[in-house]
């Protein structure tokens, strides 16, 4: 019985999956905020470079990954798919359970699957700087990794609460070289119309993006990079389940349920898209999205067209959301603090296609140590909501005596929250739940929409 499958690095996928091809129905149109017209790709030119643009509308369910990608991506692709051995013994359960160990790259996370394609393809069009937002730190530091590999500058607005919880973070993100500011900041309008109205704001993933957008609008030699969300973000990160479909092949298995945490949707998507080519194809696998019941955007929010950011600066999306204006609890997850979701996620849960479930802060942090003690890699705080959902799975699978496959994505290794897990540790660590009145209020704001 194998514990560490791996793949060899000559079947590393060369090609993305792009799954707009396989929906049950064509996502709505991305929308100008100026105009309330369909975005054009000239539209997008401010941000993304071509490439991009084509990759966020293709319709060929193929997209080839440039061999300068597929040489950085050697530094730690394939990565490992494991048996969860000890974690079936503790839980007496008749499941097998796998994990696609992203913590393997350079950055601790899958964020780096995305972050070198776009810092290549903005490279390739004569970018000099990349702008972006970080909540957790996880996508912020796999950015200042990638822009290390293709010569360009780095600029990371990190959301305050985190920048605050995870300083190691930061500090991984200026080894590589990037300038890191606490969001809201002092660096643009938009940080300094927070701050002025609210000194001690903990900022959000939505005012982030708003800081890094507007200073990606503002210098004509500067992009705005996303590490979730967009469709070509979802579509770089399909290695990862490519990868896995072939690893557990190899040992003949195949999933019952594919789980994967959800803030933006990109290690979800990573992991779970290459198998809705299954499902579309009549395969039985389940495939199920767990966010943080402090910021229950699938569970709880409205399926609507809302702006990505907090200033409204962003194309409005087609997506559920808990409206831009949220602002989430301070929760240790802080990559999970994000008002909106992926339209392609989004249209899977509307379409049932895909589950969604919401766990307590606390629950997820005991079944991250029961992880942690019996399969030794210390989870992000991220990863834990999808290591509860497959707990959950295996238990159920014991107390009704059937056999079931689960695998689930281990988005990132947890060594820079360890003080989270001191926290923890301490009982310093608080459960929210939004009550229905507060789910009321923070969508009054998309009421004001003229969209829908």
């Amino acid at each position: 019985m194998e514990r560490m499958i791996t793949l060899d690095t000559q079947k590393m996928p060369k090609e993305w999956y792009n799954v707009l091809v396989d929906l049950p129905k064509p996502l709505e149109p991305p929308l100008n905020p100026a105009t309330g017209k369909p975005l054009t790709p000239e539209d997008l030119s401010p941000l993304f470079p071509p490439a991009l643009v084509e990759q966020e509308m293709a319709q060929e369910r193929w997209i080839p990954t440039p061999q300068e990608v597929l040489e950085v991506y050697a530094l730690w692709r394939p990565t490992p798919l494991y048996r969860a051995l000890g974690l079936e013994k503790a839980l007496n359960t008749p499941a097998r359970i796998y994990y696609k160990y992203e913590g393997a790259s350079p950055a601790g996370s899958h964020k780096p699957n995305t972050a070198v394609a776009q810092a290549y393809y903005n490279a390739q069009a004569g970018i000099r700087r990349l702008t972006t937002e970080t909540g957790a730190g996880q996508w912020g530091s796999a950015l200042a990794f990638a822009t290390r590999f293709f010569n360009l500058e780095c600029t990371v607005y990190m959301v305050r609460v985190s920048y605050n919880q995870k300083p190691y973070r930061r500090t991984m993100m200026e080894v590589w070289g990037g300038k890191v500011y606490p969001s809201p900041s002092d660096k643009t309008q938009t940080g300094r119309s927070i701050l002025e109205n609210d000194p001690e704001n903990p900022g959000s993933l939505g005012i982030a993006i708003s800081e890094a957008v507007e200073d990606a609008v503002t210098h004509e030699d500067t992009h705005y990079a996303l590490g979730s969300v967009l469709n070509h973000v979802l579509l770089h990160q399909t290695v990862i389940g490519l990868e896995a479909k072939e690893q557990l092949a190899q040992v003949g298995d195949y999933p019952d349920v594919v789980i994967g945490c959800c803030g933006g949707g990109s290690n979800l998507g990573g992991i779970a898209l290459p198998f809705m080519a299954d499902k579309a194809a009549g395969k039985k696998v389940r495939l199920v999205a767990v966010e943080p019941k402090a910021c229950p955007t699938l569970t709880k929010g409205a399926f609507t067209y809302d702006f990505g950011d907090t200033a409204r600066m962003t194309p409005l999306l087609k997506m559920y959301t808990l409206g831009h204006s949220f602002m989430p609890p301070s929760i240790h997850a802080g990559g999970l603090r994000y008002h909106g979701d992926s339209p392609i996620i989004s249209l899977l849960v509307k379409e049932g296609v895909m589950e969604a479930t919401a766990h307590y802060q606390t629950e997820v942090f005991e079944a991250g140590l029961l992880f942690a003690r019996t399969e030794g890699f210390i989870p992000a705080p991220e990863t834990n909501h999808a290591i509860k959902a497959a707990v959950d799975e295996a238990i159920k699978a014991r107390e009704e005596g059937k056999e079931r496959v689960i695998l689930f994505n281990f988005s990132g290794h947890g060594l820079l929250d360890l003080g989270s897990y001191d926290a923890f540790f301490k009982g310093e660590l608080q459960d929210y739940e939004l009550s229905e009145d507060e789910i009321r209020k923070a969508l009054e704001e998309l009421e004001k929409l003229a969209v829908r």
